[in-house]
């Protein structure tokens, strides 16, 4: 499939989750796919090597949960190549979203990234979460790479304001049992999401810190 075949998908895709984008974030979103694509060879961002496969599985899930996030200051945590952050980054111009990972060679490429999509919203911070202490917090942490609910809550909580939010991204399949969440947590709704393209099921849980 070429450029311009994946870029109609993609604007497809965007259309059929209900968002509406310029043209000029659309070519952003289509040039961060090339780079992830690019990068990907030498540094291994993603087991997925096909880029149909990464327009859906990376970039249309991202984008899935576009319509549900709100607030001004948003930290994507692990966020690996950049997602969900770099799709919500181009989305989202008048927000600020922060990108933080660990990993050193992940952490490189989003510099590049962010260099050459010109993505002046975005801060990338190389640190484990548990450690990055922000001058100021955020409106929401957003995650689509934590093995569990209750660990993204536990080890990123000193990121959030009271009153912010929690994104957590889930595959359907991986219930877990909520009824342990700490005290100061309300999750206040699982968003079943809508990826054009992918079979799986994929689901948006939104939680509240309330302290």
């Amino acid at each position: 499939m070429d450029y311009e075949q994946l870029k109609t998908q993609l604007q497809q895709g965007i259309e059929e989750i209900g968002i509406d984008l310029p043209e000029s974030a659309i070519d952003k979103l289509m040039a961060y796919l090339t780079l992830l694509e690019k990068w990907n060879k030498v540094y291994n961002l993603t087991a997925i090597r096909d880029p149909q496969e990464m327009l859906v599985k990376h970039l249309l899930d991202s984008l899935s949960i576009v319509p549900h996030i709100c607030g001004q200051r948003l930290i994507d945590v692990g966020t690996g190549g950049g997602l969900p952050g770099i799709p919500l980054a181009i989305c989202f111009p008048d927000k600020q979203v922060d990108l933080l990972d660990s990993n050193s060679k992940k952490t490189r490429f989003l510099i590049q990234a962010k260099a050459e999509l010109g993505l002046q919203n975005t801060v990338v911070f190389h640190q484990r979460v548990e450690t990055y202490q922000p001058e100021e917090l955020y409106d929401g942490v957003v995650s689509r790479a934590f093995a569990s609910l209750e660990d993204m809550l536990h080890w990123t909580s000193h990121l959030l304001k009271s009153d912010g939010y929690w994104w957590a991204m889930k595959a359907q399949k991986d219930f877990e049992d909520y009824s342990n969440l700490p005290g100061l947590v309300k999750i206040e709704a699982m968003i079943d999401l809508h990826v054009p393209g992918l079979e799986a099921q994929r689901m948006l849980i939104k939680a509240c810190k309330s302290e």
